[in-house]
């Protein structure tokens, strides 16, 4: 009786298999790291807005502190940049109540405009659904109004909470600031001395390039800022520095916060200066997203890990399920900072291994 043969496996399955497991292992572990910030998320955003502000403020503060004190530099840079913060604030609530009024005028206006508009070809909506429309958002706001003021209660006890985030985020930030490298040492001396090493090499990888994706993302997020603002103004579209603020901070989502924020700068432009308006703002976000696309992120982004958009966009959404916004701006630096360890330290072992058979010297 011939022994039965056990089936051969092919080599493309085989490498797929070993590839799939190990997959599957860093999703999982990736999932675990996102369901304890979950959890504790207050604190992993603080520690992060942390790491944010040191990546930010300390080639400033190392500047300062070669005319002043170490402690006296810190805390310069600090208020520095609370007062640069709190001026932006300013200003964009001056702008805000100075055009209320106004505002309130032109949106009534245009709401009229769109009315019309959407009353005539090629649309020819029923006048009567649209004031139809009207009355039931009313009946909707009066039939919830107690809802709508607990949530107005929850949302201040969610003021605090943020509040209480940028506290501890500055407090953070004024220990990393003033002695990290310091801190990182002491963590690197409590590890085994095996590992020392490999921790000091994914050390130095992680942090270049936190800071910069750090930088970059800022660079990006305040040019776009600067030609919405001025596109806006150029179009006399009412609250301009507001709005081109909220493109600063949704550039922080990449691929989808900055067209949610000109989707929203084209709805005041449609209820304030009409369809034409609107349509150039449209208009605008497809050419600052082709600017950001192909020619800020690629310039950009340099200093850092480059990833392919799909990357991107998986590790958006990904974190969005996982963490909501919080997971969605967080996303992609940690896909970042891990991917470019991995490559640190796989470029080590790379450069011992030949540096072991280089001192080996050649077969006899």
């Amino acid at each position: 009786m011939q022994p039965v043969t056990p089936p051969t496996v092919v080599p493309f399955l085989r490498t797929a298999a070993a590839y799939a497991w190990r997959l599957l292992v860093v999703g999982a572990l990736v999932y675990a790291l996102f369901a304890v910030l979950g959890r504790f998320h207050e604190v992993g955003v603080a520690v992060f807005l942390g790491l944010v502000i040191t990546a930010l403020l300390r080639p400033v503060a190392d500047l300062v502190a070669r005319l002043l004190p170490r402690p006296l530099a810190v805390t310069v840079t600090l208020l520095g940049g609370i007062a640069l913060v709190l001026g932006v604030l300013a200003l964009v609530g001056e702008a805000v109540a100075g055009e209320s009024t106004t505002l309130a005028r032109e949106f009534r206006d245009g709401v009229g405009r769109i009315e019309d508009w959407l009353e005539r070809p090629p649309f020819r909506l029923n006048p009567r659904a649209l004031s139809d429309v009207q009355s039931r958002i009313g009946e909707f706001l009066s039939s919830h109004r107690s809802t709508l003021l607990s949530r107005a209660v929850s949302g201040a006890h969610q003021v605090v909470a943020v509040l209480t985030t940028l506290a501890l985020a500055l407090f953070s930030s004024v220990f990393f600031i003033h002695s990290g490298d310091r801190q990182w040492t002491w963590f690197q001396d409590q590890l085994p001395s095996t590992v020392r090493g490999r921790v000091a090499v994914g050390g130095r990888a992680a942090w270049r390039t936190f800071t910069g994706y750090t930088h970059g993302i800022v660079l990006v997020a305040a040019t776009n800022a600067v030609l919405v603002g001025l596109a806006l103004w150029l179009l006399g579209v009412p609250l301009a520095v507001p709005l081109a603020l909220l493109e600063f901070m949704a550039a922080f989502i990449p691929l989808v916060g900055s067209p949610v924020a000109l989707a929203v700068a084209s709805i005041v432009a449609l209820a304030t200066k009409g369809p034409w308006v609107a349509a150039l703002v449209v208009a605008l976000i497809v050419v600052i997203g082709q600017i950001e696309g192909h020619l800020l992120h690629p310039l950009v982004m340099s200093w850092a890990v480059r990833l392919h958009p799909l990357v991107v966009a998986v590790s958006v959404i990904a974190g969005s399920i996982a963490a909501g916004i919080v997971g969605a701006v967080v996303a992609v630096p940690l896909v970042s900072v891990v991917w470019s360890v991995y490559t640190a330290l796989r470029d080590a072992r790379t450069a011992e291994a030949e540096a072991g058979l280089a001192d080996e010297g050649p077969p006899a």
